[in-house]
């Protein structure tokens, strides 16, 4: 039986030398590249069945990827494999046309089960991300109106889903692309209005409305 072959593109090599050891033994790997030119030139040149995706490379983005394998014609799966598990991450690649999304806390066996799947037609996620990718393309985001957090502004709410994922305020910055200090202040104005007196409240808070 004809092994599946696959391309790795992560930035990182520790990670992609333990991917290669997971699946090394199961799948062919046909190639890896750590940036978003390479990892187009070794996808056209191996046309592998899938490729596990990081979603942000030191050169940009795993949407670029894809969206330049797709602009030249190729037909390939691609599977986004990072650390990131906001639903903006989730959301952006799956409209360029990846067909899954998979955190780094996946055990090997899953990991390679999830390939399996999606060389097979499948559509696969980590648990929570599914719902991520339901509720965007079913338009309900948010769901339906909500009394305290209609109190925050758009930007406020757009700080705030960050600070409860964990990000930290330069991260923030940077996402944003406002000043350390006007994240400072969102965040100030975030606490105050919902009445919370940490970040680890507010994780509480935007958790159980399921906004996070």
């Amino acid at each position: 039986m004809k092994r599946l072959r696959i391309v790795l593109v992560d930035d990182h090599g520790l990670f992609r030398a333990g991917v290669r050891h997971e699946l090394g033994q199961r799948f062919e790997i046909a190639g890896e590249a750590e940036d978003i030119d390479d990892a187009v030139a070794v996808i056209l040149d191996t046309q592998p069945d899938v490729v596990l995706l990081d979603v942000h490379l030191q050169t940009g983005t795993g949407r670029q990827v894809i969206e330049q394998v797709l602009a030249a014609g190729t037909e390939v799966l691609f599977l986004a494999l990072s650390v990131s598990d906001a639903a903006e991450d989730v959301i952006d690649v799956v409209r360029a046309g990846a067909r899954g999304y998979i955190t780094k806390s996946v055990a090997g066996e899953e990991l390679a089960s999830a390939v399996q799947r999606v060389a097979d037609g499948d559509a696969v996620f980590s648990p929570r991300l599914a719902g991520f990718v339901l509720d965007a393309f079913a338009g309900q985001i948010p769901a339906e109106s909500d009394p305290e957090l209609d109190q925050l502004t758009n930007r406020e709410q757009e700080v705030m889903r960050l600070l409860a994922r964990g990000y930290a305020y330069k991260e923030i910055a940077r996402k944003l692309t406002i000043s350390i200090k006007t994240v400072e202040t969102h965040a100030s104005a975030v606490l105050r209005k919902l009445q919370l007196s940490s970040r680890h409240e507010l994780s509480r808070w935007a958790a159980k409305r399921h906004i996070v």
